[in-house]
């Protein structure tokens, strides 16, 4: 079994959260981190973020831009539809 990647960030409010690196994908150019909290058990709960290399090591970054988010949701969702045929 593969050991699960628990990632710490903390919100806007300060508060620290939890996630699960589930998957990386790359979608135009970018990379993108695709997290779940490990505290809720919901197959929906999914957190899309950017991932950005500085040359140091990766940081998460909110995705701002929403047709950016539409159009990394609906390339996950077709991935997802091509898993299921």
């Amino acid at each position: 079994m593969a050991e699960k990647r628990i990632i710490e960030t903390v919100d806007e409010n300060g508060n620290n959260i939890k996630f699960e690196l589930f998957d990386i994908i790359v979608f135009e150019d970018q990379e993108y981190a695709l997290l779940t909290n490990p505290e809720i058990e919901d197959d929906e709960n999914i957190v899309v973020m950017k991932l950005l290399n500085d040359g140091e090591g990766y940081t998460l970054e909110t995705i701002e831009d929403d047709d950016e988010f539409d159009r990394v949701q609906e390339y996950i969702e077709s991935i997802e539809d091509e898993t299921e045929d």
